[in-house]
């Protein structure tokens, strides 16, 4: 709001013209009553008329003005923070997201901050306008008959007390929704995204009794918040019943006793409207800026999570890398006390493919996590060319790092703009290469469209073979220094599988390459195999070294072989 204080200020400007144009109208009753009708003079008629009309365009004006300054700037800075939040999300660690669901950090960027519209927008504005307009509605009213607006005060005071009382309800509501919002668009997420295992497995039932108790939860939730609200009106249309009943009685009285004119007592009632009338609105904006604080403290809450970058210990910058990796007593575990690598030790030299064998769940792919700075050691150190990885920013690390995952992300868009998500400003000439090193071509060229074919989201338009070369061809146009390769060829035919053994023997010439791999085949000639068993390094060496040995390796190969 800071940054806004002008407009902020221009729009408290434009709302007090407004109240006080509205003012006109009740202030003008008197001398009409009172004066100009029983004198029948036309002339001060026309003058008082002339009054109300020009104030009642200004309030018209205003109003229009207000919309127009405050409600789109409003939702710019709705648009803004939407952007600031999402580029604080992208920085956050890995492991946030491996603990939370897309679907709920797709709830914070897009609704949390949707209530800030009541805070920069109009409503904060009318807030103080409708507090400003009441006190210089209660002061004139107090100058006319203090008795009869303390009698009209007295129910208007235990409406404030009551709404202080909702509104400290309201709030904690208004956050648990936030919650529910999250989980439930969580889900619904995930159903979407998995739809072919729900059907695959009948499962549409199922998952559509989750989504009901889901939002029967949120329902639950409003309904509680709407019946507190509906409550707090009822109250007030209530309580301002009694003071016009008050009124009634208390001013008749005075009429009858000719102690307050009909003119007055009608600049009363309509002083009396311009008090209650906004402290009315002022309980319904009240509600809307609880419901925007309570988003705001949500999005306070993930804003507050430290980024990748926000360790006071990476300042400084990797510079173009050899590709020398060592692992230095390296411990990690992604939950306190539960321990997943033990002491993980070994060097690879620039240029040599290193294989991760061993078990499911051993931690092969927390060793690669760690080489591509996804994650950072416990203790021990992660070194690339003798640089620890815990120093450097990791924009600068990442930059010449490549990754060819077992199910890597496809972006729903053309072939085209996939490859080209690693390079965006790579030349044509780049792009052909790689796509002709990948194999990408032989497939391609059956699609009407070509390269501009759309692959649907995750690329499901596409088989497991072409994704797999799609998402080489991506890497080869990265040109990366590090590359890891996660099961790189497991959603192959065997076709395609010969293609692409040829593609990542050239991807990996010169390169410094972490290889996970089930299938043992496809690793012979690497440099360096280690052997992980339950988070530590049970063995190293070559192929036929370790084959020599009749170890842990041999059991895999020779179990593999039999298969």
């Amino acid at each position: 709001m800071w940054p806004r204080r002008k407009l902020i200020a221009i729009g408290l400007v434009l709302i007090l013209v407004s109240r006080l144009s509205s003012l006109v109208l009740p202030l003008s009753l008197g001398p009409l009553f009172d004066d100009v009708l029983p004198s029948g003079d036309t002339g001060r008629l026309w003058q008082l008329v002339s009054i109300v009309g020009v104030a009642i365009f200004f309030r018209s004006a205003t109003g229009f003005l207000l919309t127009r300054v405050l409600s789109v700037e409003a939702q710019r800075l709705i648009s803004e923070l939407r952007a600031r939040v999402q580029k604080h999300v992208l920085r956050l660690p890995i492991r946030v997201f491996d603990n939370t669901k897309s679907g709920e950090l797709v709830s914070r960027v897009m609704n949390d901050v949707e209530g800030v519209r009541n805070l920069v927008g109009t409503g904060l504005v009318q807030l103080i306008g409708g507090l400003l307009t009441s006190v210089v509605a209660f002061v004139l009213l107090i100058r006319i008959d203090p008795i009869l607006t303390l009698l009209s005060l007295i129910p208007l005071g235990a409406l404030a007390l009551a709404s202080i009382k909702t509104f400290s309800y309201l709030r904690p509501a208004f956050r648990e929704r936030g919650a529910l919002m999250a989980d439930v668009t969580g889900r619904l997420t995930e159903t979407l995204g998995g739809v072919r295992v729900i059907k695959g497995f009948n499962a549409e039932r199922r998952e559509e009794e989750v989504f009901e108790e889901g939002v029967d939860r949120v329902f639950q939730n409003v309904k509680g918040t709407l019946t507190v609200t509906a409550g707090i009106t009822s109250l007030a249309t209530l309580l301002v019943g009694v003071a016009i009943v008050l009124i009634m009685s208390y001013g008749g009285r005075q009429m009858m006793s000719e102690e307050l004119s009909t003119g007055v007592l009608a600049k009363f009632v309509g002083l009396l409207v311009m008090l209650i009338g906004p402290l009315m609105q002022m309980a319904n904006i009240g509600t809307q800026l609880t419901e925007a604080f309570a988003g705001l403290d949500r999005m306070a809450e993930i804003m507050s999570r430290p980024t990748e970058d926000d360790d006071p210990a990476r300042v400084g910058k990797m510079p173009p890398i050899d590709g020398h990796v060592r692992f230095e007593d390296v411990h990690f575990s992604y939950e306190e006390g539960k321990p997943v690598l033990h002491g993980i030790d070994f060097e690879a030299p620039a240029g040599t493919v290193i294989a991760l064998v061993g078990s499911s769940g051993s931690g092969k792919s927390t060793i690669a996590g760690l080489a591509a700075s996804f994650d950072t050691p416990d203790s021990g150190r992660v070194l690339i060319d003798g640089v620890d990885l815990s120093t450097v920013k990791l924009s600068s690390f990442r930059s010449q790092l490549g990754l060819v995952l077992q199910e890597d992300f496809l972006f729903d868009g053309s072939i085209r703009n996939n490859i080209l998500f690693a390079d965006p400003d790579a030349s044509e000439a780049q792009l052909l290469d790689a796509i002709e090193r990948a194999h990408v071509k032989e497939f391609v060229d059956r699609f009407d469209e070509g390269l501009e074919t759309i692959i649907g989201e995750r690329g499901v338009k596409l088989s497991g073979g072409q994704k797999q070369r799609v998402a080489i061809a991506r890497a080869l146009l990265a040109d990366p220094r590090i590359l890891v390769l996660d099961e790189a060829t497991s959603n192959l035919d065997t076709e395609s599988e010969a293609y692409i053994q040829k593609s990542l023997a050239d991807l990996m010439r010169g390169r410094t390459s972490f290889v996970i791999a089930h299938r043992l085949t496809t690793i012979q000639k690497a440099d360096l195999i280690l052997v992980i068993e339950k988070g530590t390094i049970v063995e190293r060496g070559k192929h036929d070294e370790l084959l020599a040995t009749k170890g842990r390796y041999y059991e895999l190969y020779t179990f593999q072989a039999r298969i």
